[in-house]
């Protein structure tokens, strides 16, 4: 087995120097919930137990549609980008499975590269198809479409793009696809949107019919952009018409930054979980549209009013467990601390909606009491959970601060040295 990235003195020495507090404040904070009758053990044990994917791509330095500034040590290929990814799940040890996006991940050798996952304690996660952009000698172009292209030729091409998605799937030990598209209009008649959405529904039954029975079909949906007057999966109505077009192994999948300014997201939620679609989502946060900031770090009670929604699936149906990934564009930070934190970002709205007061919950709603039943939303939000989170990555083998450790590591210097820096900045989102 390959060397870990970090070595293992150096979150013992870090671990060591803070344990003692953890202990404190985890005990305090055991005893506060001991009177409300919640077991700190029982909570810690689901919060270790919820996991969240890492993007291939997120490991590397993002950017916007003017510029890209390329961070220090950033990762050259593929195998370089598992062994970032293997640091958040080392240090953090919320991220055991990585989201590969084919092509700009597509390995040489399947076998070769699933090993090296498995050397660093990593599996992979859904597939990402790529038909928004035009890749090297691509013999059609994805200007005007993809799947809902007037081209069958175009569609056709996309379609294979998809299908040889799911062989590497197969191959490194992935169960989903996940397929979104920029496909719209930029102007008033520039297509006809009835005819444009049959041409996408008949090249996505295309995919569907080649999906593993075993495996999930997301459909991601994106209210706008790149194409800007209209998209053609552009909310999750439009997504839900179609996973219940394609059949049961296809579901809808929610990106945080995919929606209108201020849309009831948790409420979309719900809906697709009481039909039965909702497949997975895409964490991040944003402040005027779809922004790839962290996860949590603009809206963390609209995070944790999501997961309200899902403990509360998760309370009526224990086989309730839709994918979880985080999709984020790291412009000015590391990614590995942005990958880090936002992991436990999201652990934390989870532990937070597993605190509410469930029973006491119902019984003001039902009584048609809504400030008393928005405090007892609140009161869960409120606790501060930082005791279990830690804990939990403690237990796990992890670091107790693992952002603290990754710094003490000198992981990113060391990797700066090994490889060269990328060429200056240029043009695009990623």
């Amino acid at each position: 087995m390959t060397a870990l990235p970090i070595a293992a003195d150096v979150i013992a020495r870090e671990n060591e120097a803070r344990a003692k507090h953890l202990a404190t404040d985890y005990a305090a904070l055991g005893e506060r919930l001991a009177r409300r009758g919640v077991d700190i053990a029982a909570i810690t044990k689901k919060v270790s137990a919820y996991t969240v994917a890492v993007p291939s791509w997120g490991v590397g330095t993002g950017g916007t549609r003017f510029a890209r500034f390329p961070g220090k040590g950033e990762p050259r290929g593929i195998f370089e980008k598992l062994d970032d990814c293997g640091v958040t799940q080392q240090l953090g040890r919320a991220t055991p499975r990585v989201s590969l996006h084919i092509p700009w991940d597509k390995p040489k050798d399947p076998a070769e590269l699933k090993a090296k996952a498995e050397s660093l304690g990593l599996g992979f996660d859904a597939m990402n198809s790529n038909t928004f952009q035009d890749q090297l000698n691509q013999q059609c172009s994805y200007k005007y479409g993809s799947l809902s292209h007037t081209s069958t030729q175009t569609r056709s091409q996309a379609v294979e793009h998809n299908l040889e998605c799911i062989d590497i799937g197969k191959a490194i030990g992935s169960k989903a696809l996940t397929v979104w598209i920029g496909d719209g209009s930029n102007f008033p008649g520039q297509t006809n949107f009835t005819r444009q959405f049959e041409r996408y529904l008949e090249a996505m039954r295309q995919i569907y019919a080649q999906v593993p029975d075993d495996w999930a079909l997301f459909i991601e949906h994106k209210m706008y952009e790149p194409a800007f007057y209209s998209t053609v999966i552009q909310d999750w109505g439009s997504n839900y018409l179609a996973v219940t077009s394609l059949g049961p192994k296809a579901k809808c999948l929610v990106d945080l930054g995919h929606h209108a300014p201020n849309a009831n997201i948790e409420m979309i939620v719900a809906r697709l979980i009481q039909f039965g679609r909702l497949g997975g989502f895409h964490f991040n946060d944003s402040k005027y549209g779809d922004d790839d900031l962290d996860t949590g770090s603009i809206d963390p009670f609209r995070l944790f009013l999501v997961f309200n929604e899902l403990v509360d699936a998760e309370l009526r149906d224990p086989a309730f467990h839709p994918a979880h990934m985080l999709d984020q564009s790291h412009n000015v930070t590391d990614p590995i601390e942005s990958l880090i934190r936002s992991a436990n970002e999201v652990r934390r709205a989870y532990a937070q909606a597993l605190l509410v007061d469930r029973k006491a919950l119902e019984g003001f709603q039902d009584a048609n009491d809504p400030l008393m039943a928005s405090e007892v939303l609140k009161d869960g939000f409120r606790i501060d959970v930082e005791p279990i989170l830690a804990e939990a990555r403690r237990q796990a083998g992890g670091a107790i601060d693992p952002i603290a450790t990754y710094r003490a590591s000198g992981y990113r210097a060391r990797v700066a040295e090994a490889r060269p820096a990328s060429g200056g900045s240029g043009s695009g989102i990623v």
